[in-house]
This record gives C-alpha cells, sequence and structure tokens, in this order.
C-alpha cells in the first residue's frame, strides 16, 4: 500500500494552526544514482511522517531534492535519522532565512529529474561540476576581473531579487534557461563565471552544462543564496544580493535586503510580493500590492474575479467554458509579466 496522505487541505491547515511549538523550514539535496527509487521514497515517507515533518521531497534516478518543515524540537532527531542512511552520509542541511508557514502536508513522490532544465544526458556530467565557493569567497570574487555572475533561476525568481549586475536570463520556461546562459556567454569561455540559485541545486547541473560546453573557470555558491544571506547577516557584511529570495513554498519569498526591485502586476506600484490567484482555476502566480490585494481579493483578473463571486451552481455550470477561456488568455503560462496582467484588467 502506497504511504500517503489523506486528509484534506483543511484539515491540514486546522492541524497546522492548532500546533503549539515552532517549526524550521530546512531544504536538502543529493546528486547520486538512485536504483530502488520507490524503495527510497517509501523509507523517506515514513522517517519524515514519524517525526511530524512536513514538506515536499523528489526522488528520481539522478538523487534527491527536498523541502521540509520541522518542528524545532525534533530538529536534532531529524538529522541524525536522515543521515543514519548511506545515501546521505554526507548531506548540507539550508535552513531557511525567514521563517513563517511553508507547508501543510507531507509529499514524497518519484519523479524523472529534480532539476528539469531539459538537457539530454550527454550534454552534462554531474560527476564534472563548478568549484564550490563558500559565501565569503563568493562575495569577495564577484567584482573581480574578467568575471561574470550568472542567475541560473527563472525570471520571476530574479524579477524580485538577484545579485547586483548579475545577468538574469528573461525566458520563459526552465528548458530554456541553460541555451541563453551558453549563448549570452558565448567567446567568454576563458571568464570566471559564478553560478547561484536558491540552495545551490539547479547550478550543480548548470555548471556542469557549462563545462561541457567548454568553459574553463565554473564556479557556484555554496547552498546558493539562501547560505549567502545567513553569511552577510552573521558576518554584518553589506549584501551584493538585493531584494528578496524566492522560494518554492507557501512563504513565496524571504527577505535579504530592504530594496523592492519590482512592481504589482496590476497598479504598477513597488511590491515584490507574489500570489497565486484566489481562483483556483486559474492560480496563476504574479506579484501584487496590498491594495490591488484588497480591490482584487487577491485575483489576477476581473474575470478571475466575477467568476469567484458566482454562487456554486452557476460557477459549476461555467467552469468548463471559463478552463478553456484561461488556457486561452494564458497561454499555458503560469507566471506572467507585468504587461500580461495589465491586458486582463
Amino acid at each position: 500500500m502506497k504511504l500517503v496522505n489523506k486528509k484534506s487541505k483543511e484539515e491540514l491547515q486546522h492541524a497546522l494552526s492548532k500546533e503549539k511549538f515552532a517549526r524550521k523550514t530546512c531544504s536538502f539535496y543529493v546528486y547520486k544514482t538512485i536504483k530502488k527509487r520507490s524503495d527510497l521514497r517509501d523509507e523517506i515517507f515514513s522517517t519524515l511522517k514519524k517525526l511530524n515533518i512536513l514538506g515536499r521531497v523528489y526522488v528520481s534516478e539522478e538523487g534527491i531534492n527536498a523541502q521540509v518543515s520541522i518542528p524545532e524540537n525534533n530538529l536534532k532527531k531529524f538529522e541524525k535519522k536522515i543521515k543514519e542512511n548511506i545515501f546521505f552520509k554526507n548531506v548540507n542541511f539550508n535552513y531557511a532565512v525567514e521563517e513563517g508557514v511553508s507547508f501543510f502536508k507531507l509529499t514524497v513522490k518519484v519523479k524523472q529529474q529534480i532539476v528539469a532544465y531539459g538537457v539530454k544526458k550527454n550534454e552534462y556530467d554531474m560527476n564534472k561540476v563548478g568549484q564550490h565557493l563558500e559565501p565569503e569567497d563568493f562575495h569577495k570574487k564577484i567584482d573581480g576581473d574578467k568575471t561574470i555572475v550568472v542567475d541560473v533561476r527563472n525570471y520571476y525568481e530574479s524579477e524580485i531579487g538577484k545579485f547586483k549586475n548579475a545577468f538574469c536570463p528573461d525566458v520563459r520556461r526552465s528548458n530554456e534557461i541553460l541555451p541563453a546562459i551558453k549563448e549570452k556567454l558565448k567567446g567568454k569561455e576563458d571568464y570566471k563565471i559564478l553560478m547561484y540559485c536558491t540552495g545551490g541545486i539547479r547550478c550543480e547541473k548548470a555548471s556542469s552544462y557549462l563545462i561541457k560546453n567548454n568553459f574553463k573557470n565554473v564556479y557556484q555558491l555554496k547552498s546558493g543564496i539562501i547560505n549567502y544571506a545567513h553569511y552577510v547577516k552573521n558576518n554584518k557584511k553589506t549584501s551584493k544580493f538585493i531584494g528578496k529570495n524566492y522560494v518554492f513554498d507557501h512563504r513565496l519569498g524571504e527577505r535579504v535586503t530592504k530594496d523592492v526591485l519590482s512592481k504589482c502586476h496590476q497598479c504598477e506600484e513597488s511590491s515584490d510580493e507574489h500570489v497565486n490567484c484566489a481562483n483556483d482555476l486559474c492560480h496563476m502566480l504574479f506579484i501584487q500590492c496590498k491594495n490591488c490585494q484588497k480591490k482584487y481579493e487577491k485575483c489576477c483578473s476581473k474575470e478571475c474575479l466575477e467568476y469567484l463571486k458566482l454562487n456554486e451552481e452557476i460557477k459549476e455550470k461555467k467552469k468548463t467554458s471559463f478552463v478553456r477561456y484561461i488556457k486561452k488568455r494564458n497561454k499555458g503560462l503560469v507566471k506572467p509579466k507585468l504587461k500580461e496582467i495589465k491586458k486582463t484588467l
């Protein structure tokens, strides 16, 4: 019998609101070939469930990618239990910069890849990755001669936070990121390439891809922006990363500096707060300021708000046609840019 969560979203949220203890959000990953993925998946689910840990874990042929929410009183048990498995012997635990409600349930899935850049296996070699730089070294090297800082995340992440003067690919989908970086860096194979992402996992594959494409001096920020943010805070350094660090959980971001780089996708006032459209048939991720959240009730458009206000009977009758409308309007995009949201208002 497959081990899964059987409670509804409402039940999970209610249980979380009743907790009398604090939680810590943590991410970790391992690149290593896994043969018995389903067995490891069940072992991880069982281990985390017993410790009342929530979160999302992906198990694939190439390794593990995990983001979890741990009761503070179980932190030591969690780390000890994970490292008891030889697979996780040298794993690095990356704890959040800012806390908040990050997960409501535990999900552990077998996936094809833990980082879906869409590159073929012969285009990278995970045995040859960029040199890991501690935050202090990254901080020092970032302004060096013949040095290019590269963001390997999606545009909607760099929209709210990035390293100063970094190249941030302005592309739509993850499978467009690495080709865009390669094209940008063409002719600069001898430069120092400093790569960064949220927690380090995407830099592993991205750096391997560049090395395979004859780039000679490839570096990556160890444990990503999260680790760097802790470094500048603990050492009272002026951060060269400005804005917010986007995260893939219910928090949707961790503030690193007070800088606000982006605008509300509806009124264009300064804002860097991501929300998901309150209309679940749409659920589009976009940036919305507090005033527009109130005005549009956290919806991305007038159409979504109007549908949300219908009674349940009419909603059900209009559901099929509305879903068709959303698909046509969004054109497969779930994270639009400002100009695209403006067209719906």
